[in-house]
């Protein structure tokens, strides 16, 4: 069977920034499960460091170029950091998904995870940054649904697990380790193997 060819956009987290080896990090992790899973898994990691959603457009374009049947997006730290309104990091993100899919790939989104588990966020800014974030995944995912992708979102399960396992987190303390990236592939994989099966439908003539 052709290979899927699975397409990786976003930030850092997307880019696998913080994992000791380029294998640890979250695409290449991904595609490791999807090849051990028996689909053949042709990956090509687009996301740049430091990403915000208004700068998409420009991965859009790269990733387009492979022809994806497949595309991950991870979204939305760097927004709130740096302040881009959740409307405006919506609409761009619908634009993304949408030309994504015209492009023929299933998109999956990962909207921005809870960032008052950081450990550099003040606890007394803790809950001000937990609504922030909520509020920026809420409008991601209602522009994600809206484009026709499908959303990821973070359980609660594994935001506890990274406020309260420091090892989770790179010397950095902002950006997953090596063993944060495995428990972050080990949610995602389920959800990101279904999506698999629906590419390989779609690029078929099977609909998805």
């Amino acid at each position: 069977m052709e290979e899927l060819r699975f397409a990786v956009l976003g930030d850092s987290l997307a880019a696998g920034t913080g994992a000791a080896r380029a294998a640890d990090g979250l695409g290449p992790r991904l595609a490791a499960g999807l090849r051990a899973g028996g689909v053949a898994t042709a990956l090509d990691v687009v996301a740049v460091p430091g990403a915000v959603s208004p700068g998409l457009a420009a991965q859009v374009e790269r990733a387009r170029a492979g022809r994806p049947g497949l595309a991950l997006v991870v979204i939305g730290g760097n927004d709130l950091v740096h302040g881009v309104p959740a409307a405006d990091s919506a609409a761009h993100l619908r634009r993304a998904v949408g030309d994504l899919r015209e492009a023929g790939a299933v998109v999956v989104v990962v909207p921005v995870p809870d960032l008052s588990v950081v450990a550099h966020v003040p606890a007394q800014l803790r809950d001000l940054v937990r609504g922030a974030s909520s509020a920026l995944r809420a409008a991601q995912s209602a522009a994600v649904a809206a484009a026709g992708g499908r959303v990821l979102e973070p359980s609660a399960g594994l935001t506890a697990r990274f406020a309260a396992e420091p090892a989770l987190f790179s010397a950095d303390r902002f950006h997953p380790s090596s063993e944060g990236y495995a428990v972050l592939a080990a949610e995602f994989l389920p959800a990101v193997r279904e999506a698999a099966g629906a590419g390989r439908a779609r690029a078929a003539g099977q609909g998805g």
